[in-house]
């Protein structure tokens, strides 16, 4: 039987598994909407495609799944790229798949025309222009491979309409064979035992963990080395949530906005065993002055990652997970005793801290969105002030709990995240957690909510700026204010949540906010807490751009 490319694409996403498609209709890809009217999946119409992809990625992130979005040629696609470069950052599977003119029309400038490959090029894994139906099957299935497979990423399927409308033999390839492209999943078991002498031989030996080991689902992994072995454990922004944050291991975060005592540990560490964790410019600040006493273990699925940015001494090129597996088998406990007293000292000296005089900080209201959810919630974050407290004062328990743009920093992310982490996991509660400025990037994405009923809750640090500009605008350009107070007054955000057709509620005193997150909690809509937080409170600690990481600035604001 032949099949239309617009049918191929729909029972190709069925031979993926594919449960639920985000995406924006168009004139390029009106054949794929009209087969979609019929398709066993689930499909939810955002109300802009950066909103898709988000979505998509956030899908992603919370279930290990590929996420999938699609839009029409030109501006559609062209919506898609903050969404893909964000995924791109942050190594998520995704596939997304763009309506494009017809070949005959490529290069013509016609209308709605974009080369959205060409654009996409530096921030995706792979893309493809699809230029014959008879290899329509064979991208779809090569998309989804090298998307999931060794360090995630997002794909892209540009899809001419004609190709749309063509008919061919629909054969779905069983296997993918891609010349160039096998990633190494084995660790070399001489470097893995290499890795264990020097994890036995070590003194003050710490585990410094990223998001690819939640990728690779190696949380038990690395609590078995961290727990077996007494090796403090801190985890950059994408990977917390490997190591349960509120045991007495766990050093939180690190890097510009981390805990001072995981600063200070990495600083004078004798050897780091990184995982899944890439060196970014947030973590090590100034790099000639990172870890200077430390040798360096790197574990790590993607090869271009080791010896990038700092200097490796025992590289291991594989999976995070079945390397951890190796290297617990051969490893001898180190004598960690002096080095935990001494940490043990600088969690007392450098605590994390706020003011306690009645007022409403921020802070305080992560704390009880932890309290009131006991730990147990999936939290996404917008990007900025709301995102460092969130990393800060929640402590994440579990991997594929946190739901935040770190590599891009992506303003507005956060809400259409959520929507898309809780279609993926509707029993979980999911909390985004917002700053009145990113909120209202992609807030038209409360229709999106409302009518699907995904009941995510909001909760708005409203501080009626843009709270981390304005920091570094008060800490180094000597409190000029430019451009960055949102004129004084936000928007109403609880009649504006209850315009579409959700739940709002205001919250101004320090006494009222556990009632208002228990409200939201148990209410089955969508809500919008909208928390009236002192304007100018700052996240603390943090390291000064090109200083060293333990040169912080602490205190109070």
């Amino acid at each position: 039987m032949k099949l239309t490319g617009a049918e191929i694409l729909i029972e190709s996403l069925k031979k993926e598994g594919v449960e639920v498609v985000f995406g924006y209709p168009g004139g390029s890809v009106l054949p794929i909407f009209d087969k979609l009217y019929d398709a066993p999946f689930r499909f939810i119409l955002t109300r802009h495609e950066q909103g898709a992809a988000h979505a998509a990625d956030g899908y992603a992130r919370a279930t290990g799944k590929v996420g999938v979005c699609i839009a029409t040629s030109g501006p559609g696609a062209t919506n898609l790229v903050t969404g893909i470069a964000t995924a791109y950052m942050d190594s998520v599977p995704i596939v997304a798949i763009t309506g494009q003119v017809k070949t005959f029309l490529i290069g013509n400038d016609a209308f709605q025309e974009a080369d959205i490959t060409g654009i996409t090029r530096p921030i995706t894994k792979h893309n493809y222009l699809v230029e014959d139906i008879r290899d329509l099957a064979r991208v779809i299935k090569e998309a989804f491979h090298i998307a999931r497979t060794g360090r995630p990423g997002p794909v892209l399927i540009d899809m001419p309409v004609d190709i749309q409308l063509e008919e061919t033999e629909f054969h779905y390839p069983e296997k993918v064979e891609i010349r160039g492209y096998n990633p190494t999943y084995e660790g070399h078991i001489g470097q893995i035992k290499r890795s264990a002498k020097a994890i036995s031989e070590s003194k003050r030996p710490i585990l410094y963990v990223g998001g690819g080991a939640i990728i690779s689902e190696a949380s038990e992994e690395v609590k078995e080395l961290a727990i077996k072995n007494e090796i403090p454990v801190t985890m950059t922004l994408l990977g917390l949530g490997t190591f349960p944050q509120d045991h007495n291991l766990a050093l939180g975060m690190l890097g510009m906005h981390g805990t001072a005592y995981a600063n200070h540990a990495i600083m004078e560490s004798d050897l780091i065993i990184a995982v899944g964790a890439r060196f970014d410019d947030r973590v090590t600040g100034k790099l000639e002055a990172f870890a200077p006493h430390a040798k360096v273990i790197h574990i790590d699925i993607d090869p271009a990652s080791v010896s990038k940015n700092v200097e490796v001494d025992i590289p291991i090129v594989g999976d995070a997970k079945t390397v951890l597996k190796q290297l617990n088998k051969f490893v001898k406990r180190p004598d960690t005793e002096r080095w935990l007293k001494q940490i043990d000292e600088w969690k007392k000296a450098y605590p994390l801290k706020y003011a306690d005089d009645g007022k409403l900080y921020p802070q305080y209201v992560v704390e009880e969105i932890y309290n009131a959810t006991k730990g147990e919630a999936i939290i996404s974050t917008e990007v900025g002030q709301n995102q460092m407290w969130a990393a800060q004062f929640y402590k994440f328990k579990k991997p594929r709990t946190i739901i935040s743009s770190g590599g891009l920093g992506t303003m507005g992310y956060g809400f259409p995240a959520a929507i898309g982490a809780k279609v993926g996991r509707p029993k979980d509660v999911v909390f985004d957690i917002a700053g009145d400025g990113s909120i209202q990037m992609n807030i038209q994405e409360l229709a999106t909510a409302v009518i699907n009923k995904i009941p995510v809750k909001v909760a708005i640090l409203n501080n009626c700026y843009l709270g981390m500009v304005r920091q570094w605008q008060e800490l180094f350009y000597n409190k000029r204010y430019s451009f960055t107070s949102l004129g004084g007054t936000c928007p109403d955000f609880v009649k504006l949540a209850e315009s579409y057709g959700a739940v709002g509620i205001r919250v101004t005193k320090k006494e009222d906010v556990r009632p208002a997150i228990e409200r939201a909690l148990a209410i089955d809509n969508v809500v919008f807490l909208d928390f009236h937080v002192e304007r100018e409170e700052n996240v603390f600690p943090m390291v000064p751009a090109g200083e060293a990481i333990n040169r912080m600035i602490g205190g109070m604001a």
